[in-house]
């Protein structure tokens, strides 16, 4: 049986300034929810003044006018209110703190209940980083996998970029992953040492910023220029071939 209440998955932006890269239907979206379900609610209220001023000159969003909920905060109980409100037919929103809801998300919890209590889920087209970088990596778009973070101790994390190494090479897929900004050169500096000379690795900064950097080099051309990336927003892919 299905459930008339919607969940819209509003993406946001993955940096403030850039909120052109943005689709004007994700106005219509918010103006059609009673709740947003968010990662920060903070910073997802001045994203959604920002919107309005730049859509609608002169008009602002009532932001009290909604019902609002931290993903992060008491999980079973916001997953509680969550599945009660879309069984009173209120539509939802879910709001990452950047980029596409549940990609690397926390909202993948909500989104789960919703199908399973037959809500409608509406994904709204916006930036995802793991995508764009994806795009302009060059690399295998065909055959890809997501991997998270990988460990932070120093000998399993060499295991896993061989592993990942290994796979792609099996495969043919491009591996992508993400670090902690300020651990960014760490990373760098293991992938270096650890993979063959001919894999092939993307570092993708800043994606959608000003300061927006994406480049694919042999693993032996990057040693010759290993460049410094603390604490800047980065994705990172290999390909083995």
């Amino acid at each position: 049986m299905s459930n008339s209440a919607k969940v819209y998955l509003i993406p946001t932006v993955l940096y403030e300034e850039n909120i052109e890269v943005l689709p004007t239907y994700i106005l219509e979206a918010i103006k059609d929810c009673s709740a947003f379900f968010v990662e920060n609610e903070k910073t997802t209220r001045r994203y959604f003044k920002k919107l309005w001023k730049a859509s609608l000159p002169g008009q602002d969003i009532v932001i009290d006018d909604y019902q609002w909920f931290t993903i992060h905060k008491a999980e079973e109980e916001v997953k509680k209110s969550f599945i009660q409100l879309l069984q009173q037919g209120k539509n939802i929103g879910i709001v990452s703190e950047a980029g596409c809801p549940g990609i690397a998300d926390p909202g993948q919890i909500l989104i789960e209940a919703a199908q399973e209590i037959r809500a409608t889920v509406k994904p709204l087209v916006g930036p995802s980083s793991i995508l764009l970088a994806l795009m302009a990596s060059g690399m295998n778009g065909q055959s890809f996998q997501f991997n998270g973070y990988l460990p932070i101790d120093g000998l399993e994390r060499k295991n896993a970029i061989k592993n990942l190494e290994s796979d792609s090479y099996k495969r043919n897929s491009t591996q992508i992953f993400i670090e902690t900004p300020y651990r960014n050169n760490a990373l760098l500096k293991e992938i270096i040492d650890t993979c063959k000379p001919e894999t092939k690795f993307c570092i993708a900064l800043d994606i959608t910023a000003s300061t927006e950097v994406i480049q694919t080099k042999k693993i032996k051309e990057w040693k010759n220029s290993i460049p410094d990336i603390h604490k800047r927003l980065a994705i990172f892919l290999l390909h083995a071939s």
